[in-house]
């Protein structure tokens, strides 16, 4: 979700400040024959070659490391264990969820993508094996969309889906923030079963303020409240659980983009992160930066059943490095109740 806010960002005491990079695995630089599995559907279109992605990943590393050292060297996607994960992504087509899509694939970790319209895969992604990558059709506003079969082996949930907080072209067809940030999560959360590791869903800052200045101007169509909603149905589920609350999204996608423009994804000067808890971040962050946080969340247990606000600003980060995502996230840590007043 998207807000415009006219608020400085002020520091905060749980606060960290770290550098990040978008970083290729070049270990995993080749992509496989094309071939695209869906429930209902076939998909095929012409592509563009993307054996370029070798070239892309020395660019993407260049662009995004203008201070190169040898612990940034050091910062590559780290592989081990990445052939025991399946992914499934909801809301792959949007802004943060393409990133996050790119950076599995990078990695060479296994995904499984949910969409209501399949095509968009191959113009986003290209032609994939599917030992490695799988497109259903489906949307979770219809609860006979969700099926059982598509969770078979699935060991975390990446879930990215929203809409526009005021009325616009995107709510067409239904696609209010109830239905999709509150519908369609209960809906969701209702089919996964327990066997998932981790569920990671992207909400927003200022949930747990809706009904307070500025906040309460964003939620004059309920968007923070269905976003409270289904944060709080995650939260009784009984599934593991990590919450990423993002500030204002900035830099792109912001349509859609093929595979090579992805991994050239840059969080331009906004590559610092801030990370805190008790929905006290007011600021903006970077989609490259969110999607970042929602994979290594992925391996950091003490993340499990904690929801963080999400900034970025100037200045140095984390890059890919495991260790200091780990202390960031650990550094974050407010020893308090991550779900507290809840709307149930």
């Amino acid at each position: 979700m998207s807000l415009s806010l006219s608020v400085s960002l002020l520091p905060h005491a749980n606060s960290i400040h770290l550098k990040l990079k978008f970083c290729v695995n070049r270990r995993h630089h080749k992509f496989l024959a094309p071939t695209h599995k869906s429930l209902s559907t076939t998909t095929s279109a012409v592509i563009s070659p993307v054996t370029r992605h070798v070239h892309v990943a020395r660019a993407v590393a260049e662009d995004q490391a203008p201070n190169t050292s040898s612990d940034d060297k050091a910062q590559a996607p780290n592989p081990t264990n990445t052939s025991s994960k399946l992914v499934l992504v909801i809301g792959a087509s949007g802004g943060v969820g393409q990133l996050v899509v790119a950076s599995l694939l990078s990695r060479g970790i296994q995904s499984r993508l949910l969409l209501r319209d399949p095509s968009k895969a191959v113009s986003l992604f290209g032609q994939q094996n599917d030992h490695t990558f799988q497109v259903w059709k489906g949307d979770t506003r219809n609860p006979n969309d969700i099926d059982q079969a598509m969770f078979e082996g699935v060991t975390h949930v990446i879930c990215c889906t929203g809409t526009t907080a005021f009325p616009s072209r995107r709510w067409d067809g239904d696609n209010t923030p109830e239905k999709v940030d509150w519908e369609g999560i209960r809906n969701l959360v209702n089919m996964m079963p327990r066997s998932v590791k981790r569920l990671i869903l992207v909400s927003s800052v200022g949930v747990t303020k809706y009904n307070e200045l500025p906040w309460s101007i964003m939620n004059l169509f309920g968007v923070l409240k269905y976003k409270k909603m289904g944060e709080d149905f995650v939260c009784n589920s009984g599934i593991p659980y990590t919450i990423i609350r993002p500030g204002r999204l900035t830099d792109g996608p912001y349509t859609s983009y093929d595979l090579n423009t992805l991994l050239k994804a840059t969080a331009g000067e906004r590559r610092a992160v801030i990370l805190d808890q008790g929905d006290n971040l007011v600021g903006e962050v970077s989609r490259l930066v969110v999607a970042e946080a929602c994979i290594q969340a992925m391996d950091i247990e003490f993340t499990e059943g904690q929801i963080y606000e999400i900034n970025s600003v100037k200045g140095e980060g984390p890059g890919c490095d495991p260790v200091k995502w780990r202390d960031l996230f650990k550094a974050a840590q407010a020893n308090k109740p991550s779900c507290t007043s809840s709307l149930f």
